[in-house]
């Protein structure tokens, strides 16, 4: 997902040229998935951006990926439903993935252009994709909270329940920070234990959950009050789908180290860290040969 506006960042961070060939970070999430199989890449963007992408990733993917940039349009809503709105951002998370209902058919990962999630989350999201046999059955790769804040300012992160690797639960917490006395979210005054699992938006499902977001879609829809600023979240859509037992969600323990820009400032370590990696051999440079 590319299409943010990256307001706390200042500027487009998604084509932020953050490697050590001047690479987009997102870059490296796609080398991760096709050294892990994957040989389908969607793009879900702004309308502004489609072109470019598309020309940028075509001269550098290997020519047996296929490859969709796909605009995420806010007059792209279920058939038979009317608005009238004069919004410009973008419907949310949910509906940039329902945005690739007609390109999708099976299995797929669900990944932020603007977060590094490491070679183990694809790895085992390759395992998960390899043994699950059920469309009933998604997964989601977890972090440690204390491994997912920013030095520069408060964050949101999904803090997530679970019970012997199923997901129970997802609780949104929109102010997060670290202090001297703990990780303290300011929005609903509680102190977070260091080690709970949170979501970075790292989900493997299955192309059934597209009609799951049309209904909640056209739900959402029908109450004219959300038209104007009021978005569809895709943790909450799975968790509607877990509360009525239409799937369950496994959770992936990553292994691998998350970081990610929602601030300008955050660019430094994020820079820094691709250039390690990169110089310890997990990365070729250029990343592509085509570059």
């Amino acid at each position: 997902m590319a299409a943010g506006s990256g307001s706390r960042y200042g500027k487009l961070k998604q084509f932020d040229e953050l490697g050590p060939r001047d690479e987009f970070l997102m870059e490296f999430s796609i080398y991760d998935a096709i050294s892990n199989g994957f040989d389908h890449i969607v793009i879900i963007t702004k309308a502004v951006n489609q072109e470019f992408l598309k020309t940028y990733l075509e001269t550098r993917l290997p020519d047996l990926i296929k490859l969709d940039v796909l605009v995420q349009d806010i007059q792209d809503i279920p058939e038979g439903m009317e608005i009238e709105t004069s919004r410009e951002k973008p419907w949310g998370t949910a509906h940039a993935v329902w945005t690739a209902r007609e390109v999708i058919k099976g299995d797929f990962v669900i990944i932020n252009a603007d977060d590094y999630y490491g070679k183990s989350a694809f790895d085992g999201a390759s395992e998960f994709i390899g043994r699950n046999t059920s469309e009933s059955t998604y997964a989601l790769v977890g972090y440690k909270l204390r491994d997912t804040l920013s030095d520069h300012g408060t964050v949101s992160r999904g803090v997530c329940e679970a019970t012997d690797g199923k997901l129970l639960s997802i609780e949104e917490h929109i102010k997060i920070k670290a202090t001297d006395k703990g990780i303290f979210d300011e929005a609903s005054e509680i102190y977070l234990d260091p080690e709970t699992m949170v979501s970075m938006n790292f989900w493997i499902c299955h192309a059934s959950i597209f009609d799951y977001i049309t209904a909640y879609f056209r739900h959402f829809l029908e109450d004219k009050s959300n038209h104007e600023k009021s978005e569809i979240y895709l943790p909450f859509v799975a968790q509607e789908m877990m509360s009525k037992g239409v799937i369950d969600i496994e959770v992936i323990d990553s292994k691998s180290d998350w970081f990610g820009v929602t601030y300008y400032d955050d660019k430094v370590n994020a820079v820094k860290t691709l250039k390690q990696l990169t110089d310890k051999g997990q990365y070729p440079s250029p990343l592509w040969l085509t570059s």
